[in-house]
């Protein structure tokens, strides 16, 4: 089943001064059509009293809402998916837990995580990181614009197609470049939720992507 997998994944972030909730509102009145609910402050109980608030706002705008990691959390709140960042998690199985109908993405580093997700059944993959971020810890080596153009032909000579999604430390002057590698998209986080004017800094990024 294909699904719907936008170019311009926004993620939410855990901040001190703007919470998840008012982070998707900004978001949303921009024009988001792909919002990634990005939290590891909080309990399950905690994540769904916000994320049920989340829903009805990207319900509101035909938002795909997705959340990072706690597939759990799938039959419990109007979630249409799940990005799963462990690079080695066992994607057919978290397949197999959530159905067929869900959208399922995965992070992945290296060709060969590229190729075994396609293969357990992700709808895309982010891979990364481009460059620095500190939006979580990574110690692999960044991409750059090559590695991208590099993914994009060995997937091409092994018949292979998904949505490929550009993740880590992405700017608006990245954004150009790295769409004419081929890929699908990009994710964006800090950029936008760590400028003096994320509403601002949003258009720009969904207005080059869109």
């Amino acid at each position: 089943m294909k699904k719907f997998v936008d170019t311009f994944h926004y993620l939410t972030q855990d901040l001190p001064n703007r919470s998840h909730l008012q982070q998707v509102e900004i978001a949303c009145s921009q024009g988001a059509k792909w919002v990634q609910y990005r939290c590891f402050s909080k309990s399950d109980e905690e994540m769904l009293e916000e994320l049920h608030q989340i829903a009805a706002i990207c319900d509101d705008w035909g938002t795909t809402l997705i959340i990072t990691d706690h597939y759990q959390l799938l039959p419990k709140a109007d979630i249409q998916g799940v990005h799963i960042e462990n690079m080695n998690a066992d994607i057919s199985l978290i397949r197999q837990i959530i159905g067929d109908d869900k959208t399922l993405g995965a992070s992945a580093n290296n060709l060969n995580q590229i190729v075994n997700h396609i293969k357990n059944g992700a709808d895309y993959v982010g891979c990364g990181p481009f460059s620095h971020t500190d939006t979580k810890p990574n110690t692999e080596q960044h991409w750059a614009i090559n590695r991208y153009k590099d993914a994009v032909n060995e997937l091409n000579k092994l018949g292979l197609t998904i949505p490929l999604i550009a993740a880590g430390g992405i700017s608006l002057e990245n954004v150009e470049d790295l769409m004419h590698t081929g890929i699908h998209g990009v994710a964006v986080s800090a950029a936008v939720n760590k400028s003096g004017e994320p509403a601002d800094i949003f258009k720009q990024f969904y207005r080059l992507l869109h």
